[in-house]
């Protein structure tokens, strides 16, 4: 129900950031008997109810640009590269090892010699499962309800309502009435009985 200090979160130290109020950089620095919602709200830009963000945890800047809607679950060790804006939107699902990542360089050479770099928001629709491994690169958008398959790497918008999977990260189908007879591969659902 609490996170204790050694639970793992990571805060990048970069120069000339400044950890949110009562974190102390490379690792959260509060008192293990606050709510876990209170510290959310102290690490995160924005935090409906009933979230759930499991621990270690990396953000650039300590997820003071991650926006989250209510009932979101984050598995453990995601990456928020959040050096611009992320939004994830109601009831959506982060599995393991998912990196969200905002930042790019270009492709021509002389700029990454001088540190050229673009950030891009991402945008998480509701009620979205990211499997464990995906990548979602700058500017994306996944639509609602859209599950994206383990260890996709998502280069373009994604619509609402569909399963993707890949590298790059396409999609494959449309969710429909299938998914109301099975719940995965050839497994019946009975809650229709």
């Amino acid at each position: 129900m609490f996170l204790e200090a050694q639970a793992g979160w990571r805060l990048s130290s970069r120069k000339g950031r400044k950890a949110p109020k009562g974190i102390a950089v490379g690792r959260l620095g509060f008192d293990s008997r606050m709510p876990r919602q209170k510290l959310l709200r102290e690490v995160f830009a924005e935090v409906g109810t009933g979230c759930t963000v499991e621990t270690p945890l990396n953000a650039n800047w300590g997820c003071k640009h991650v926006h989250l809607g209510k009932g979101i679950y984050i598995n453990s060790n995601v990456t928020f590269v959040d050096d611009e804006h992320i939004y994830i939107g109601d009831y959506s699902m982060v599995s393991p090892n998912v990196v969200f990542t905002t930042s790019g360089h270009p492709v021509l050479p002389i700029l990454r010699e001088h540190h050229y770099v673009y950030n891009l928001p991402i945008h998480i629709g509701r009620n979205v499962w990211i499997g464990s491994g995906s990548q979602i690169m700058p500017g994306i958008t996944i639509g609602d309800n859209s599950v994206i398959g383990a260890g996709s790497v998502v280069t373009h918008d994604i619509p609402a309502n569909v399963v993707a999977f890949g590298v790059p990260c396409q999609v494959i189908r449309e969710i429909g009435e299938k998914d109301r007879e099975f719940y995965y591969k050839d497994r019946k659902l009975d809650v229709w009985e």
